[in-house]
């Protein structure tokens, strides 16, 4: 009976230990994670557990701008004595509404929420006091010195990728980003240009389309640099912790799983991701050894993309899959 519904459901287990204290006396590079449309912080642990088992410190944050699917904050300081949360849940298309508006706003504001959190932990690392209003036994102190301001990178899947993109373009302390299977229509044209930062690409060869990358190759200019890969029979959620939650039956079903197995998927997207920030963070570590991976050098990989883009007009696609003629 247990062989049958994990069939189904699955199971999973998260190699972290809660509220584990920092190692001090040593710096560390720093990761800001920017996470997809109707997710939350939470849901990233596969990427976020294996960065930090190598050596980093990972800030995943839950944004704000109605595109988690629901996320709390506190009004004031006595609402946060006594734990009264106002509540923001994923704010959905009203009849009639133009998505790009609201979209552009939303990557507006959670490219502003990805420099707010990378601030706060720096004002932290100069030793300036926080509260953790969040009801952790963590001590946040302890985090005093610890962040190596010279190697700070922001990813982000999905929506998330579109936020790493408009965070590089808005703030040169992120020394470079990756973005995993990103959803472009949130990002206005102009910000293309604006991008000194290396910015790697990586996507499942299911998810993607000819106007989103169309839309990525709009950040190739001279002299930038700029990787893309693609993970063969992978699937949008291949880069959520949902994939590995549900067994191989809801899995299919619900296309949180791809051809590819879920665990190869995330180690080559983890391994290609180590590689990148190696290079491009100064970082003295051995993740070179996965170097042919940025080049798309595996069985399991396609350099740049399986998408065919040629003669192909350009359109945005919507959060519903919905693709529009561009009237740019």
């Amino acid at each position: 009976m247990g062989k049958i519904l994990s069939l189904f459901f699955g199971s999973m287990t998260t190699p972290a230990a809660w509220n584990s204290p920092l190692r001090t006396g040593e710096k560390y590079p720093l990761i800001i994670f920017s996470h997809g449309l109707g997710a939350f912080r939470t849901i990233y642990s596969a990427v976020g557990n294996d960065l930090a088992s190598h050596g980093f410190i990972v800030a995943a944050i839950e944004h704000r701008d109605g595109s988690a699917s629901a996320t709390y904050y506190f009004k004031d300081q006595s609402a946060a004595e006594i734990g009264n949360k106002t509540w923001l849940y994923l704010r959905t298309l009203k009849r009639g509404e133009e998505e790009f508006p609201l979209r552009n706003e939303q990557v507006l504001q959670r490219a502003k929420e990805c420099s707010q959190a990378l601030s706060l932990i720096l004002d932290i690392d100069r030793g300036r006091p926080e509260k953790n209003l969040l009801d952790l036994e963590f001590d946040v102190e302890q985090m005093k010195d610890s962040i190596d301001r010279d190697k700070i990178a922001v990813i982000g899947h999905s929506f998330g990728g579109a936020t790493v993109i408009q965070s590089l373009s808005e703030d040169q302390r992120f020394r470079c980003g990756i973005a995993l299977d990103a959803w472009m229509f949130p990002v206005g044209d102009e910000v293309y240009s604006r991008i000194p930062q290396p910015l790697f690409f990586i996507n499942s060869e299911r998810f993607q389309y000819p106007s989103n990358i169309i839309k990525m190759k709009k950040c190739y200019l001279p002299d930038r640099e700029r990787k893309m890969i693609t993970i063969r029979g992978s699937v949008h959620q291949n880069f959520v912790d949902f994939t590995f939650a549900t067994g191989k039956i809801i899995g299919y079903i619900f296309t949180l799983k791809g051809e590819i197995d879920s665990n190869v998927a995330m180690g080559l997207s983890n391994k290609a991701s180590l590689a990148f920030l190696q290079k491009h963070l100064g970082l003295q570590k051995d993740f070179d050894q996965w170097d042919s991976l940025i080049e798309g050098e595996d069985d399991n990989l396609i350099p740049g993309t399986n998408i065919d883009t040629t003669n192909h007009h350009t359109t945005l696609q919507n959060s519903t899959g919905t693709e529009k003629p561009n009237s740019d």
